[in-house]
């Protein structure tokens, strides 16, 4: 049985287009719900194509220290597993794939069908579990089938030929290749291996590759997207939030990141095959 993918049904539209996919990360409950609704629907109106909304954790061993920052505040101010699906409900439906990215933990505790089911009901795509491997992950891939979510796998430039391959046969929609080891974060420039990750995967059967972990300007989202399905970025769309003296002037500043990062990758494409 063929179960549907959003993002990879996305994806593969962008591909027939000629362009890789802009994914957008942003946490939930940061400055507070209202203001994630908000900030979803800024990225997507400035061109981004798959939203990655953070569920915030108490110990976010991926995350760097703007992320951190953000969803520290979110866990401050209250924000509970409730809020996750409140906000995917309100930004679903506009043909923009709603994953969001978990530690597994919170999952666990919710129960991972009930989780997957109201997920699903809330309109999202799947999930993203950077401390979750396929090995151990059976009850997830179960619920996932049932409630037909993406479950979206990480590699790194670590990862053995036969991880690789275990990951790309379990993973749906999308396999999200760290460009480097470590946490996230802007940096001056993607990691050296990033390309040749892409490669690896996609040569151990992963038809889709997405890359993540310090891309921040447009410059550097046009050169991922030279290579890869989709460039994801969060640091890079979190600061201006977090700098800002206000929500207008946060969401304004964000728009304006969101727009250079995505014209980045939309226009990395066109400009390979014209060179």
């Amino acid at each position: 049985m063929t179960i549907p993918s959003q993002t990879a049904d996305k994806i593969e539209t962008l591909r027939a287009d000629g362009r890789a996919a802009f994914v957008s990360y942003l946490p939930v409950g940061f400055p507070d719900v209202a203001g994630t609704v908000d900030a979803v629907r800024t990225v997507i109106d400035a061109g981004a194509d798959i939203i990655e909304l953070g569920i915030p954790y108490s110990d976010p061993v991926m995350d760097g220290s703007v992320i951190q920052r953000a969803t520290q505040t979110a866990l401050a101010g209250g924000v509970r597993l409730r809020d996750v699906f409140a906000a995917v409900e309100q930004v679903a439906g506009r043909d923009v794939p709603i994953v969001l990215m978990s530690y597994f933990n919170p999952i666990l505790a919710y129960g991972v069908d009930a989780f997957a089911r109201d997920l699903a009901a809330a309109g999202g795509a799947g999930i993203i579990t950077p401390d979750l491997i396929p090995d151990e992950a059976g009850e997830w891939l179960e619920a996932s089938d049932a409630h037909a979510l993406d479950r979206i796998f990480l590699v790194a430039p670590s990862s053995t030929p036969e991880r690789l391959e275990l990951t790309s046969r379990a993973t749906r929609g999308f396999v999200y290749a760290a460009s480097t080891m470590g946490v996230t974060g802007e940096r001056a420039t993607v990691g050296a291996h990033a390309a040749e990750l892409v490669a690896r995967t996609r040569d151990a059967g992963a038809p889709r590759v997405c890359v993540g972990l310090g891309v921040s300007t447009g410059e550097q989202a046009a050169e991922v997207a030279r290579y890869a399905d989709g460039v994801i970025v969060g640091s890079a769309l979190v600061r201006p939030l977090l700098e800002a003296t206000d929500r207008a002037e946060g969401l304004a500043a964000l728009r304006a990141v969101a727009e250079g990062l995505a014209a980045g990758v939309r226009g990395a494409r066109t400009a390979l095959e014209s060179a």
